[in-house]
């Protein structure tokens, strides 16, 4: 399995991956905490350092760039300062953003973590502010990001939906990737929060055991309840596969007619943050099957990335040396 893997990881740099969806600028507000304020009973934070990351669909292109393949986004943001920042970010990874989208139309997604600590502690999230714009309903700037979306699935070895429910990923760009999917037989990987039902009929997800448990309106409290509801998710979705991240507890694979496979974490049991995990699952899950994997070589790579990426603050990706380092700890 390890030389496996390491081999999987080597192909990465000769995969094209396509990442369609909703982008969001990750912004981290850094400060310490001064004193109480005189005017309520709330402490005053003193800044130290503001940091604009790319979140959702832009951090699962970031994290296929990091792991080295080459790749292309389908999005739209604001002409705004976060905008801006979301396309120079990517641009200087290497992702090409010639799908990205600004538009004095709409304003950037932005979420705002605010993480306060004392002078020498670790700062630790405290609160989140959330701007968002209404759902894109421009037609000029629909047909725009469909064209782009045509064009780039032709040249593409896999895609990911990363679906935010802010409303980028609508009927025509699902049926757009779906004739794709039919004439080229591509790997297509869904990441949706809230609307996983309506992407039926693709390769796999990667839903969380909290959105299963939405997905299916049914408490899961055991292994046996877990493994019943992913398995008629799947079966519903008419998926080929479906990995459940389960946090510390690892991931669930369910995989053609094979047994359900628990893959237990790797790395620490307390992670450091959580923040755009997912999207560092799928992107390795997906740039993995296109690179020749199975769906549990796939899992395994995607579960390292996770336990990996855990371990850093904010958002954050994983590199290839990453990867392996990992897969070679496991072993030895």
């Amino acid at each position: 399995m390890q030389e496996r893997l390491l081999n999987i990881v080597r192909r990465f740099p000769e995969r094209r991956l396509l990442v369609v969806g909703d982008s969001i600028a990750d912004k981290f507000l850094y400060g310490s905490i001064a004193r109480v304020s005189r005017e309520a009973p709330v402490f005053i934070l003193r800044h130290e350092s503001t940091e604009t990351l790319p979140g959702g669909a832009a951090n699962c292109a970031l994290n296929l760039a990091a792991l080295g393949a080459r790749v292309s986004v389908i999005s739209i943001a604001g002409n705004d300062d976060a905008g801006n920042a979301l396309r120079d970010k990517l641009r200087a990874a290497g992702v090409n953003v010639d799908g990205l989208v600004l538009s004095d139309k709409v304003q950037t997604t932005t979420k705002v973590r605010i993480l306060a600590g004392h002078a020498h502690a670790t700062r630790q999230q405290v609160i989140r502010v959330d701007y968002e714009d209404n759902p894109l309903n421009d037609p000029a700037l629909r047909e725009t990001l469909n064209s782009s979306l045509r064009a780039s699935l032709a040249a593409a070895d896999a895609a990911i939906i990363s679906d935010y429910n802010y409303g980028l990923v609508d009927q025509r760009a699902i049926e757009l990737v779906r004739e794709a999917q039919r004439a080229k037989d591509i790997p297509v990987l869904v990441d949706s929060r809230f609307r996983l039902s309506e992407f039926a009929g693709f390769t796999a997800a990667t839903p969380n055991e909290d959105e299963v448990e939405h997905l299916l309106g049914a408490a899961i409290g055991s292994n046996q309840q877990l493994e019943s509801a992913a398995s008629r998710l799947r079966r519903e979705l008419e998926y080929q596969a479906l990995l459940v991240t389960r946090g510390s507890r690892g991931m669930l694979l369910l995989a053609g007619d094979e047994l359900p496979l628990y893959i237990p974490a790797v790395g620490a049991k307390q992670a450091v943050d959580g923040t755009g995990a997912g999207d560092t699952v799928i992107a390795t899950f997906a740039l993995a099957l296109a690179s020749g994997s199975s769906f549990v070589e796939a899992a395994h790579l995607a579960n390292h990335a996770g336990g990996l990426v855990v371990m850093k603050l904010g958002t954050a990706s994983v590199t290839t040396a990453e990867l392996e380092h990992s897969i070679n700890d496991l072993e030895s």
